[in-house]
C-alpha cells in the first residue's frame, strides 16, 4: 500500500534514475519530497490578452490562446533547433520560440489551447515569448486548475534532470492523494497560540499559493516549526547534559591571583568576567557546557590556561585540543611559557610528536612513554590535535575539554575522550570565528556563551583599505617599504571552489565563501575537496611566481599550503616569525590563531571570494604588537555586492558587528557552511530574524519544562527523531 513512508522509486513517473537524483537533496519518501519547499515564487497569475502583450514588452506575462501553427527549423548562425508557434485568441496573434527543445512540436499541435507565461520579447517580425512556461488548457475554462502558468508559481531548489516543472508535474497530485493524511506534529495550543495554519492548508498554500499572503503564512508556520525542532534538540541535549555529574573543581581565588599577577600584562575587565563565569562553572558538579567568543588576539587562551590550572590543582586532568599541528605546539609554548614556576606537568601530543614539559623544562618522549604518563595521571594538561581521541589514548582523570576553534565538538568525540566513565569532563569552546545572536540561540542553544569584548589596551586599529587594479602599484611599493623597515607580510590567496564533474546545486565560488569558515571535514558531499585543494596550490604557487620574478624580485618569499607536511610548515612559521622570511604567500588555510608579531601587512588577493568573518579573522594575524598594522583587500570585481561587503570591513573592526552584516548581505547558508548540518532551507531563513528564533526558544523551553519525554506529544516526538537524523551538528 502506497503511503507517506512509500520510497520515492516506486511512484509511477519517478522510477530509478530520477530516485537517484532527487537522493541529492535527502529525498527518500514521498513526505520528504512533499516536504522539498519551493526557494522562490513566479508571479504568472495574472493574465492577459494577446492585444494588451505591446504594454507588457520587456516584462513576464501570461496569455492564453489556440495555437494555430507549431514547427521546427534551425536557426541560421548556430544552427540551434528551434520550435515555433503562432498562438491567436479574440484580440490578435502572438508567437511563442523555444529553442533546442524540439519535442515541443509533438507535444502541442495545432487547435490546441494553451496558457503561456514568459517574457515578452521584440524581434523584426512583431512581438514573441521567448522560451515561455506552457500547458494545455481547456477552451479557456476560467476555473482551470492550473499548475505552471495562470497563477503564482513555485520554482524549487533544483539540480541535474530534476527541474521545477517536473517537481510541480510530480507534487501536485501527491498533494491531492496525501495532503490530510500528512499528521499535525505542532502542539495544537501553539498553532492556536500564533494562529498558524494547519499543516495540510500550510502543505497546499506553500507550493500552490493562492495568494502571496497565503505563501507567506505557510512558510511562517514552516519557519516557525523547523526552528521549533532545532530548538527541542538543543534543549533536550542541555537538560541531557544536566542530568549527569562532573567533577567539582572549587576555585583556587589565591591561585588565580598568584597566576594573574605573574603575567607580563593586565587581563582587561572581559577576560576577568569570562574567567571568573568559567571558574564558577567547574564549581559545580554538574558538566559546563560553554562557548568562548573573542575577537582574534582578544587572550582567549589566557582566560582557558586559568580554567586547566585550576583544575590541575584540584586534582584533575584537562585536554586542550587544537585544529592542526602548528596550533596545538604554539598552545603548548604559550601555556608553558604562561605556566612557569606553576608546577604542573604539560604534555603536547599530535600525529607524530609527543613532547613534556616537566620542571620548567621541555623533553621529547616516546608516544609509549606518554601514554603512560598520561594514564598514571602524572600529566595535568595535554594539548594536541585529534590524536588525543585516538585508540589507546587513555586519561586517568579527566575534568575538562578545551576545544579551539571548532565549537560544535561532538558527542561521539567527547565520549570518545571520557571511555564511558562516570565522571563527564567539563567543555569549553573557544572560537573567534563571531556568531550572530540569532545562530548561539539555535544551532549553539546548549552552549552558555561568554563574550570577550575588549581588546589589550596597547593594540593599534588595523588601517583596512580595497585596492583596486589602478592602485595596485602603489600598494607593493608601500608593502616593499615596510619590509625594508624589517617588517613581515601575509599574502592569502583566492578561494578557489571545484566541483566533482556533474556536480549540481553546488554554490558559486563567491556564493560559498563561508566554507572555508568550517573544518573540511564538515564541507558538503558534492564538493570535491580534493579539487580544492589542488586548486588553492595552483593559486599559491602562481601568486608566489608573480610576486617573487615580477613584483618583488630583491625580497625573500616563501610559499605555504595544506599539501606540505608538518614539520615543513612548522619551519616555515618559524622563520617568518623570527624574520627570515619576508613575505609568506599561503592558502586561505594560514593557521588560525598563529602568532607573527612582526608581521604588520595582511594582503589578500579576490578579497570578494571571501566571507566577512574570514577576511576579519585573516586581519586578526596581524596588529599583534604595538606597531601600526595594515590589510589590502585586493579586489578585481567591482559588483554592488562586493562593494558593500568590502566597505563594511574597511569601516568596522569589530568582528561581531560584521558577522551580522554578513548574515543580512549572504545569509546564514553561505556565511557559516550551514547546508553541510542538514538544516532544511526554511529554518535557514528564519536564523535571520531574531525575533522568530527568540519565539521558537521560548516555546521549546515551556513545552520542556512541563514535559520534559515529550510523552504527551508523540507525533511531536517521532518528527524530532526524524529531524535528528538530518541534522548533525558535530
Amino acid at each position: 500500500m502506497v503511503n507517506l513512508s512509500t520510497p520515492i522509486e516506486e511512484l509511477p513517473r519517478v522510477g530509478a534514475a530520477y530516485a537517484k537524483r532527487l537522493k541529492k537533496f535527502g529525498i527518500k519518501t514521498i513526505q520528504d519530497l512533499l516536504f522539498h519547499f519551493p526557494a522562490r515564487y513566479d508571479d504568472f497569475s495574472e493574465i492577459i490578452k494577446i492585444s494588451a502583450a505591446r504594454h507588457k514588452l520587456g516584462q513576464t506575462a501570461c496569455a492564453q490562446g489556440k495555437i494555430i501553427e507549431i514547427e521546427n527549423s534551425r536557426t541560421k548562425k548556430r544552427w540551434m533547433a528551434m520550435t515555433e508557434a503562432s498562438i491567436e485568441d479574440d484580440t490578435g496573434q502572438i508567437k511563442a520560440v523555444w529553442f533546442n527543445q524540439p519535442y515541443i512540436a509533438k507535444s502541442l499541435k495545432e487547435d490546441d489551447f494553451v496558457s503561456l507565461a514568459g517574457k515578452i520579447s521584440l524581434y523584426k517580425e512583431g512581438l514573441y515569448f521567448n522560451s515561455p512556461s506552457y500547458e494545455r488548457i481547456n477552451n479557456f475554462d476560467e476555473n482551470e486548475n492550473l499548475t505552471h502558468t495562470g497563477r503564482i508559481v513555485p520554482v524549487y531548489p533544483e539540480t541535474r534532470g530534476i527541474t521545477s516543472k517536473w517537481l510541480r508535474y510530480i507534487i501536485k497530485p501527491l498533494l491531492y492523494r496525501f495532503a490530510e493524511q500528512i499528521p499535525e506534529s505542532l502542539p495544537k495550543e501553539i498553532i492556536k497560540k500564533y494562529k498558524f495554519l494547519a499543516i495540510q492548508e500550510a502543505m497546499w498554500q506553500l507550493h500552490f499559493p493562492e495568494t502571496f499572503e497565503h505563501a507567506d503564512a505557510a512558510k511562517a508556520r514552516f519557519s516557525f516549526e523547523e526552528l521549533f525542532l532545532i530548538q527541542l534538540n538543543v534543549l533536550k541535549e542541555k537538560i541531557k547534559l544536566k542530568q549527569k555529574k562532573s567533577p567539582a573543581c572549587p576555585m583556587r581565588a589565591d591561585l588565580m591571583k598568584k597566576f594573574t599577577s605573574s603575567l607580563p600584562f593586565k587581563l582587561t575587565d572581559s577576560q576577568k568576567k569570562c574567567a571568573f563565569a568559567i571558574l564558577k562553572d567547574l564549581e559545580k558538579s554538574v558538566p559546563m557546557s560553554r562557548l568562548l567568543e573573542g575577537d582574534v588576539g582578544s587572550g582567549k587562551t589566557v582566560v582557558a590556561t586559568m580554567a586547566a590550572l585550576n583544575t590541575a590543582k584540584c586534582g584533575y586532568q584537562t585536554a586542550f585540543m587544537a585544529p592542526t599541528e602548528i596550533l596545538a605546539k604554539q598552545h603548548f609554548k604559550t601555556i608553558t611559557e604562561l605556566l612557569l614556576n606553576f608546577d604542573v606537568n604539560v604534555g603536547l601530543l599530535t600525529g607524530k610528536d609527543a613532547r613534556i614539559f616537566k620542571k620548567n623544562e621541555t623533553i621529547e618522549v616516546s608516544k609509549k612513554s606518554f601514554n603512560g604518563d598520561l594514564e598514571n595521571g602524572q600529566l595535568n594538561i595535554i594539548i594536541g590535535t585529534h590524536a588525543l581521541i585516538q585508540k589507546g589514548i587513555e586519561f586517568k582523570n579527566l575534568g575538562l575539554v578545551v576545544v579551539d576553534e571548532q565549537h560544535r565538538f561532538g558527542v561521539e568525540q567527547r565520549d570518545k575522550l571520557i571511555k564511558n566513565k562516570k565522571l563527564v569532563p567539563h567543555l569549553l569552546s573557544m572560537t573567534a570565528t563571531p556568531i550572530p545572536r540569532t545562530l548561539a540561540l539555535t544551532v549553539y542553544g546548549d552552549l552558555d556563551l561568554s563574550l570577550i569584548d575588549e581588546m589589550p589596551k596597547n593594540r593599534k586599529k588595523i588601517k583596512t583599505l580595497v585596492v583596486e587594479p589602478k592602485d595596485r602599484k602603489e600598494a607593493y611599493n608601500f608593502i616593499e617599504k615596510e619590509v625594508n623597515e624589517g617588517k613581515g607580510v601575509f599574502v592569502i590567496c583566492p578561494k578557489i571552489e571545484s566541483k566533482k564533474p556533474g556536480a549540481n546545486g553546488c554554490p558559486t565560488s563567491h556564493q560559498a565563501g563561508g566554507m572555508s569558515d568550517i573544518p573540511p571535514a564538515f564541507a558538503p558531499q558534492n564538493y570535491d575537496l580534493r579539487s580544492i585543494a589542488l586548486n588553492e596550490v595552483k593559486a599559491v604557487k602562481d601568486e608566489y611566481k608573480k610576486l617573487s620574478e615580477e613584483i618583488f624580485p630583491d625580497l625573500r618569499i616563501t610559499m605555504l599550503h595544506g599539501k606540505m607536511k608538518p614539520k615543513e610548515k612548522e619551519r616555515i612559521m618559524l622563520d617568518f616569525k623570527k624574520g627570515e622570511i619576508d613575505i609568506l604567500v599561503s592558502t586561505s588555510v594560514v593557521e588560525v590563531g598563529v602568532d607573527v608579531p612582526r608581521a604588520t601587512i595582511m594582503m589578500i588577493e579576490g578579497a570578494e571570494r571571501f566571507g566577512l568573518s574570514q577576511l576579519h579573522q585573516f586581519r586578526g594575524r596581524v596588529g599583534r604588537s604595538d606597531v601600526q598594522s595594515y590589510c589590502f583587500l585586493f579586489t578585481t570585481d567591482p559588483s554592488q555586492l562586493n562593494r558593500k561587503r568590502l566597505k563594511a570591513m574597511v569601516d568596522s573592526d569589530n568582528g561581531f558587528e560584521l558577522a551580522q552584516k554578513d548574515l543580512e548581505i549572504r545569509g546564514p547558508g553561505s556565511l557559516y557552511g550551514t547546508q553541510q548540518w542538514g538544516l532544511p532551507d526554511m529554518a535557514m531563513q528564519g536564523l535571520s530574524n531574531i525575533f522568530l528564533v527568540e519565539k521558537t526558544r521560548t516555546a521549546a523551553k515551556e513545552l520542556l519544562e512541563k514535559d520534559p519525554e515529550l510523552k504527551n506529544y508523540p507525533l511531536l516526538k517521532e518528527r524530532l527523531l526524524q529531524f535528528e537524523k538530518k541534522i548533525h551538528f558535530e
